[in-house]
């Protein structure tokens, strides 16, 4: 049977997400432990006014994660290692009579990170296909849900340094991860760019995930971050990245303006508008107390005519490394 990803901004069933209970994300400290919970619930929280959420749980965390959490998200134990549910959770795809399957990509810490544990994390995928009974579709690829983005009509966009980068695919040739993926995600043509953004190959990336660099807002319309000041790494990068979209004239690009904050304590930051969410009738997009909050917001609201733009303080997500597309999964319905 011949299956296909929809596009985001197709209707959803419901959004799945993953509460952070361990590692690195939570934190070590009281503050960050209140912080990771606090950012992750005011996503799932702004995610239920427009559809259902179900929320992964480690059990010992269940009552602390219900009274962050609006009294109609679903909250199901299960065991994590991470709350990366992009990455770890099910990539739906459906067929032409509506059957919605799960496919169960190979998860290994995004490339085998030396911090990264995936013992639990590797069955998530599993587990939610088997919970909503629908068929699973085993790939061989080691792939993540950040790693891909559809138009629902045939093209994926992704990195080089992701799919064939080492630690993942590296042993692939680039036709046979695009013949898996075309084969898994409904797709025929698959546009590769060089690389993701520059902090993203730091300590915490996921060395190169599409989905903070560019997607897509309808079939023929892509959204790129664009970097405008020259001070920063990513100036080159978004220029890199155009070009190569350039070369794909029957899409219209849109570049979207990077925050105008560079760096944190940690170094050049990579704070993306890109990295939003589509959800039924609205678009949950990173904030970062920005003055270019304000563009992002004007931008989105063309780009995605009729939704509501809701703007959530994405900040203490970024500095684990991800933002408000990383922690969600959308079930089409």
């Amino acid at each position: 049977m011949p299956w296909q990803m929809p596009a985001e901004w197709q209707p959803h069933e419901r959004t799945w997400m993953a509460w952070p209970s361990n590692g690195y994300t939570l934190g070590e400290t009281p503050e960050e432990h209140f912080e990771a919970r606090s950012a992750w619930a005011a996503v799932a929280n702004a995610i239920a006014r427009f559809e259902p959420v179900t929320m992964l749980c480690e059990e010992q965390d269940l009552e602390l994660a219900r009274a962050f959490l609006d009294k109609n998200i679903t909250i199901i134990s299960a065991q994590l290692n991470d709350a990366w549910m992009r990455d770890i959770g099910p990539t739906f795809v459906k067929a032409s009579d509506g059957q919605v399957a799960a496919v169960n990509w190979v998860f290994n810490g995004w490339g085998g990170q030396s911090w990264a544990r995936w013992d639990k994390d590797s069955q998530v995928a599993r587990f939610i296909g088997e919970k909503l009974e629908i068929p699973i579709l085993n790939s061989n690829l080691i792939n993540e849900g950040g790693g891909i983005a559809v138009n629902g009509s045939g093209t994926v966009l992704l990195t080089e340094t992701v799919q064939l980068g080492e630690g993942r695919n590296s042993n692939l040739s680039r036709e046979e991860v695009e013949n898996e993926l075309h084969e898994k995600l409904g797709t025929n043509q698959a546009i590769w760019i060089q690389s993701g953004l520059t902090r993203d190959y730091g300590q915490f990336g996921t060395r190169g995930h599409i989905d903070i660099v560019a997607c897509f807002a309808n079939e023929t319309t892509i959204l790129y971050h664009n970097q405008e000041n020259p001070k920063h790494p990513d100036f080159a990068v978004s220029q890199q990245v155009r070009k190569t979209l350039e070369q794909f004239a029957e899409f219209t690009l849109v570049p979207i303006a990077a925050p105008t904050t560079l760096s944190d304590h940690e170094g050049f930051v990579d704070y993306s508008y890109i990295n939003h969410y589509i959800v039924n009738g609205g678009v949950i997009l990173c904030g970062f107390d920005d003055p270019n909050d304000k563009r992002a917001i004007a931008a989105l609201q063309l780009a995605y005519p009729g939704r509501e733009i809701v703007l959530v303080d994405a900040r203490a997500i970024f500095a684990r490394g991800g933002g408000i597309h990383c922690i969600t999964q959308q079930q089409p319905a």
